[in-house]
């Protein structure tokens, strides 16, 4: 018999969209693809040379299952740079990609029954995670007109004895909106609240789009309280979702035990990928300079365009690459409509409900595509609407 665990996951709704736009362009048709959450760049190619470099120099082999220490090194310096935290390296695993990263904080977290605090909508497989690592998602309903952040009233009246974290992503998938400073503070202040320091919770804090901030800035939970784990990566910032590289810091009691379950399930990351990151950390300024200056033409582009299409967005997103807009109009069904604007259209979104039951009626749509392919998914978007 197939084990639960297994029966009971869910699809990746948008890796269900892309599969069957892929069906349709193997029938030759023409798909413009704003479901992905995958940069349309190249990986710059001083980190493909370093790869390639690391490659030549045999750096092939096992490394230390925390990660390399220069790379643990670069990491550090990164976010004392960017953000003026002070961290060391033994607080810092790097894995072969975020996900990896996000197993091994709720393994070493959670224990039977205790739960998280998502927002709902909040991506996608946050639940499944938790659920895997036999905690509870524990549900904060997050509204359009607070840009889908958290209001801190609420997870106050949510938390209870069984909380053992706080989740938070800014910027956001599947909304693009970013938390503010006092907001992230009062959370902060919410976790250093209780008097008996066990029973306080922790703030896991995805921090992937960190970089892809368009106006203001993005802060660390780091900087506002150090009970908190940071998942972070080089997916999206630097254009190598295919490269598999990601790291979490945590408090230090809990390395040692996420270590064991890194070495007993992933051993390490690839070692010619760590190479590369610190490359992709040290030298990639300009690379990157370009690559958000481009993504912000193209966002400014797409909000008044679904606007006039007929698309609500109450709060503009200002990071990621995403805009989570209110469908409500044109079906209550999000899933539906998604595979009618794709059947129709030839225009692959993603539904709301991938994300949560509270962002049912919304559509995500990804501008991790090229100007000129959103200008004409939005063309075909709106004779779609018209017909």
């Amino acid at each position: 018999m197939i084990a639960k665990r297994a029966l009971d996951m869910p699809p990746f709704i948008v890796m269900e969209i892309n599969e069957k736009a892929q069906e349709l362009e193997r029938q030759g048709k023409n798909v413009i693809h704003m479901e992905i959450g995958e940069p349309d760049f190249t990986t710059p190619q001083v980190i493909k040379n370093a790869g390639c470099r690391a490659i030549k120099d045999d750096k092939t082999r096992y490394t230390h299952s925390l990660g390399l220490l220069e790379l643990r090194e670069a990491i550090v310096e990164h976010y004392h740079d960017k953000y003026g935290v002070a961290l060391s390296p033994e607080q810092v695993i790097v894995t072969s990609g975020t996900s990896p990263a996000m197993l091994l904080v709720f393994a070493a977290l959670l224990n039977p029954g205790e739960k998280v605090i998502l927002s709902n909508p909040g991506y996608a497989c946050y639940p499944n995670f938790i659920r895997f690592a036999d905690g509870e998602p524990s549900f904060i309903n997050v509204h359009e007109e607070d840009g889908f952040q958290y209001r801190p009233e609420a997870i106050e009246s949510t938390l209870d004895d069984m909380t053992k974290a706080i989740l938070i992503n800014s910027p956001s998938n599947p909304t693009g909106t970013i938390l503010s400073e006092p907001a992230m503070r009062r959370i902060a202040e919410i976790v250093g609240e209780k008097e008996d320091a066990s029973e306080k919770p922790y703030i896991v804090s995805d921090e992937i789009y960190h970089g892809l901030s368009y106006e203001g800035k993005e802060h660390s939970i780091l900087e506002f309280t150090d009970r908190a784990f940071v998942l972070n990566g080089f997916s999206k910032l630097y254009a190598m979702t295919g490269w598999r590289l990601g790291y979490a810091i945590a408090p230090k009691e809990f390395i040692r035990p996420m270590q064991k379950v890194q070495q007993n399930l992933f051993i390490s990351a690839n070692s010619f990928v760590q190479w590369a990151g610190i490359t992709a950390l040290k030298e990639t300024a300009g690379d990157i300079d370009r690559m958000v200056r481009t993504y912000n033409e193209r966002r400014k582009f797409l909000i008044p365009r679904l606007r006039e299409i007929g698309f609500g967005i109450a709060v503009e997103p200002t990071g990621a690459f995403y805009v989570l807009a209110n469908a409500k109009k044109f079906g209550a069904d999000s899933y539906k409509l998604a595979l009618d604007i794709l059947n129709n259209a030839l225009v692959a979104v993603t539904p709301g409900i991938d994300f949560g039951s509270n962002a049912e009626g919304y559509l995500r749509f990804s501008y991790a595509n090229s100007l000129e392919n959103i200008v004409e998914a939005c063309d075909r978007l709106a004779r779609f609407i018209r017909e």
